[in-house]
């Protein structure tokens, strides 16, 4: 047989067997794809969207009576919602499926407004609270000095002490202005716990970032460090594989998923656990807007570079962030023994104030936002805002304009590149209103600004997960670090600074050059912005 036959044989061969391999490759992801969670999820309400539709069709055959008494549903839903406690904004985006889709708008709110799992958990959240609250306590002659120091200041400090979260005199404190700068420091303070370390994010994803803390978690369990760690459920959709909790708890890591997403209609699958807090054995902890993945920390390419901040705060006001990772944990598990958890490490070197606060859909106040509106109140030079999203109810947007009007330097960093087009749609509709009040409008042309920060009068500053939306600041968990008076104010306020100087301004006319496509979704999603 000649060399010609024979290399036709081993190339059929070859490429045979690569055949096979690839059709091996392709029936694994098949397989996968078809069983996997997301795929058992999406079926599961695809069958229930069958039935509600079959249901439909079927009282189609009684449609004069039907019709009747959906119609005088809608109109008692719609008394109901007009003398609801609630925003102007929630009302109309209501108003609008109900009056236009009488029968499905009707449906849909009272399942929406009555849902017993978001209930449910709500419930839960405020009875670990009300349980826990023995263990918090404000130390009076720091509310004091407050006071002393400005009276303005020192009522929000007590009402947020009133709400659970103490002021603290203020340890040393680090920012940093990019997700790689907190992921270098977290891997260092990592390596030396010697007692525990609680970890909650929203999202984690394998990859550079999450598998070298990882592989430290896993040491420091071997070496008698206690673990726990909590996300957010919504990885399970995506991210993670359903039974990650399982696999963690072999390397004797103690895991929780929030919310996991299941294949049933429920509305508390809106309230996501969207904080971001490290704490290690009770001396540093680390909050901001940086997730545990690789775009967080600019290893992976998505919508340009990647602007996220964080920061590190020490002393007792650490005590703070271990109450909020453990009343979360514990709505999941049996309560925690909070005392040995809570060291209130004495600052040795004061450094000005900070107040660690958390909210979410549990409390019948909205906290987070009533304390980015203190400071567009109270602001007497100026007001520096980034933030990732601008979707707002008709009292913020007024106070920030009426903070301009006054004379007070308002300047807003966005996205350039958006991760939602949507959001981002919404967002540059107000562009208009903004500008005509004074307010400075920038966009951050490099890519995507994933920071919440605020900044004013050098003396005050927030950094945490708070967006300026309608998510972040009704239907989330969230959390933040107001300071006062503290050295991370200046450095809050230098970075805003350098980001600036990579920004485009706004100016007058830009909004209207944009395709009319773009402005058209903008101003129809903003009808329903409170329900997105």
């Amino acid at each position: 047989m000649s060399k010609n036959v024979y290399s036709t044989i081993e190339f059929d061969a070859r490429r045979s067997a690569q055949t096979g391999i690839q059709m091996k490759k392709f029936l694994k992801v098949f397989f996968r794809i078809v069983f996997s969670r997301t795929m058992i999820i999406f079926l599961s309400i695809l069958v229930q969207t069958s039935i509600l539709i079959s249901s439909f069709i079927w009282l189609g055959r009684y449609t004069t009576f039907v019709f009747s008494a959906m119609t005088a549903a809608g109109v008692a839903v719609l008394i109901y919602l007009i003398n609801k406690e609630d925003l102007p904004e929630f009302k109309i985006a209501w108003v609008i499926p109900i009056c236009t889709l009488p029968v499905f708008g009707t449906i849909i709110f009272l399942f929406v407004d009555k849902n017993m799992g978001s209930r449910g958990l709500k419930k839960e959240m405020n009875k670990v609270i009300e349980e826990s609250a023995q263990y918090v306590s404000q130390e009076e002659s720091v509310l004091q000095e407050i006071m002393d120091s400005d009276s303005q200041a020192g009522r929000l400090a007590a009402y947020l002490s009133n709400a659970g979260y103490p002021a603290y005199r203020s340890g040393t404190n680090t920012y940093f202005p990019l997700g790689e700068d907190k992921w270098k420091d977290m891997l260092e303070e990592l390596e030396r716990a010697e007692k525990f370390i609680f970890l909650e994010y929203f999202i984690v994803e394998r990859g550079v970032m999450w598998d070298s803390i990882l592989e430290i978690l896993k040491r420091k369990v071997k070496s008698g460090v206690e673990v726990r760690f909590m996300y957010d459920g919504m990885c399970s959709l995506l991210l993670l594989p359903y039974n990650y909790p399982a696999k963690m708890e072999k390397f004797g890591i103690r895991t929780k998923a929030f919310a996991p997403i299941v294949p049933m209609l429920s509305t508390h699958q809106n309230n996501r656990d969207h904080r971001k807090i490290l704490v290690i054995d009770g001396r540093v902890a680390y909050t901001g807007g940086v997730n545990l993945a690789d775009e967080y920390i600019n290893k992976r390419e998505r919508f340009g570079h990647w602007k996220d901040v964080a920061v590190k705060i020490t002393g007792d006001a650490v005590d703070s962030f271990t109450m909020m990772f453990l009343r979360t944990w514990d709505i999941l598990e049996k309560p925690s023994d909070y005392k040995a958890y809570l060291n209130r490490c004495v600052c040795k070197d004061v450094n000005g104030y900070v107040i660690p606060y958390g909210d979410g859909p549990n409390r019948k106040e909205n906290l987070a936002e009533k304390v980015y509106m203190d400071i567009l109140n109270t602001a007497r030079e100026y007001v520096h805002i980034m933030t990732p999203y601008f979707i707002v109810d008709s009292s913020f947007l007024m106070m920030l304009k009426f903070a301009a009007q006054r004379g007070v330097d308002v300047k807003l960093i966005l996205p350039h590149i958006p991760d939602k087009k949507y959001a981002f749609a919404i967002a540059r509709s107000y562009y208009p209103s903004l500008l005509a009040a004074g307010v400075q409008v920038y966009e951050y042309t490099p890519g995507f600004v994933h920071a919440k920060v605020f900044t004013s009068d050098d003396c005050k500053a927030v950094v945490g997960t708070i967006n300026l939306d309608y998510r972040s600041l009704y239907h989330h968990f969230e959390c933040g670090a107001y300071f006062y008076k503290n050295a991370v104010v200046a450095d809050v306020e230098a970075d805003f600074q350098a980001t600036l100087q990579k920004c485009m301004r706004i100016e007058d006319g830009y909004y209207e050059a944009l395709p009319v496509g773009g402005r058209l979704l903008g101003r129809i999603c903003n009808l329903i912005a409170p329900l997105m």
